[in-house]
């Protein structure tokens, strides 16, 4: 059997998988099985953000799995305090980690200690979490129902109590109350459609909350790891929320997901915990992401690499502007609104055949997550796969 029939007998059949098997990448190039190159626009949803094959990551992590990869967070594990100094430093808060596997359990994490910080008075039981329509949290059971999209909760409940939605960011204030333990966004909604919050509107809302003691969450899973241009998006928006949760590009496609907060106290040993998170494998990868990632920051090399990146996105949407209402995002998290899901699908399938890899996310957005190292090479082979791409549109 080839992998496609190997996958359809013995893969749960989850998703709407393509008909490429992609064998070999380096950087922001992918080589599929038959030999075909690919320009990687997508860096596998946000997690390879220091590109496929990644030398100085593959080297770290062989070193490290050949002593040791697993023994469990009940002993002291180096190279995890040394991801959450570099996680902490990097983004200028004064906070603890916690680490798990994926963005869905980071969010859990930062649910848990909200709801353990609402109890803590005894008196008012503080349970409630307001998250944004739109929004995207997680596939788990809590953080399905955390998530903002109707289409997500079919078939799963009965769901956790206390999610409540707000249309939007000023309808949020009207929700609060008593029993709100915190209110849980993303800067710019991912799944939803690249959908930035408003700044002005952003640092009104951790203004509010403040004065009621009420936390603020802030999803970073997709934004967190320079994605924006800092290593967090709420730097970007000036904001100090009380809890951060990340993952995807900070550990360069090792499974991993991180909870930072201020609450440094509210967990107490046993509340919490993971098998596998933050383990010598994972949080070594992460040691050595973050460190190629601030060195990018650092020389400017980040800062020239999405302003290119960026200008020549513009120059695409120009050029097509009959199939595109608007651009969208910041940094290296950019979309184009799509006229139709009709002409997404279409682009979808031409950039695919002529080989450049993009995504697509909520309300008709082309969606772009390209590798943070992405050369100007690259970029600008994979804008003439997508030229040739709009031809056939």
């Amino acid at each position: 059997m080839n992998t496609q029939e190997l996958d359809k007998k013995y893969v749960l059949q989850t998703y709407g998988r393509g008909d490429i098997e992609f064998v070999s990448g380096k950087n922001a190039t992918l080589t599929d099985s038959d030999g075909k190159k690919y320009i990687d626009f997508t860096s596998g949803i946000g997690v390879v953000s220091v590109g496929h094959a990644n030398e100085r990551v593959n080297a770290a992590i062989c070193e490290q799995i050949s002593n040791i990869t697993h023994i469990s967070n009940l002993y002291n594990i180096a190279p995890q305090a040394k991801a959450a100094e570099a996680v902490v430093k990097a983004s200028g808060y004064d906070m603890a980690c916690f680490f798990g596997n994926s963005g869905a359990e980071a969010n859990e994490g930062a649910i848990k200690i909200v709801r353990k910080h609402g109890e803590r008075d005894g008196e008012i039981k503080r349970y409630k979490i307001i998250t944004l329509k739109h929004s995207f949290h997680g596939r788990t059971i809590t953080t399905v129902k955390a998530t903002g999209q109707e289409s997500m909760h079919n078939y799963f409940g009965p769901f956790p109590d206390g999610f409540v939605y707000a249309d939007n960011m000023d309808a949020i204030e009207g929700l609060l109350d008593d029993h709100t333990a915190a209110v849980m966004i993303e800067l710019i909604q991912g799944e939803g459609g690249v959908e930035p919050q408003d700044k002005v509107q952003v640092q009104a809302l951790e203004k509010l909350l403040k004065s009621k003691q009420i936390p603020l969450i802030v999803d970073e899973v997709q934004t967190g790891g320079y994605r924006t241009g800092e290593f967090t998006a709420s730097q970007v928006y000036e904001i100090t929320p009380e809890i951060i949760t990340l993952a995807k590009g900070v550990g360069g496609g090792v499974p991993v997901g991180i909870v930072m907060t201020s609450l440094k106290d509210v967990l107490s040993a046993g509340d919490h915990g993971s098998t596998f998170g933050g383990n010598y494998l994972s949080s070594t990868a992460v040691c050595s992401v973050v460190e190629i990632l601030n060195e990018l920051k650092q020389s400017g090399e980040l800062e020239k690499t999405s302003t290119y990146f960026n200008q020549e996105l513009e120059k695409f949407y120009n050029a097509h502007k009959e199939q595109f209402t608007s651009k969208v995002g910041i940094g290296m998290m950019c979309g184009l609104r799509v006229k139709d899901a009709e002409t997404l699908s279409s682009i979808m399938v031409n950039a695919k055949e002529s080989g450049v890899m993009v995504l697509k996310a909520g309300r008709n957005t082309l969606r772009f997550l390209p590798p943070l190292t992405i050369k100007k090479e690259e970029i600008d082979e994979g804008f003439t796969a997508l030229n040739t791409a709009m031809s056939r549109v």
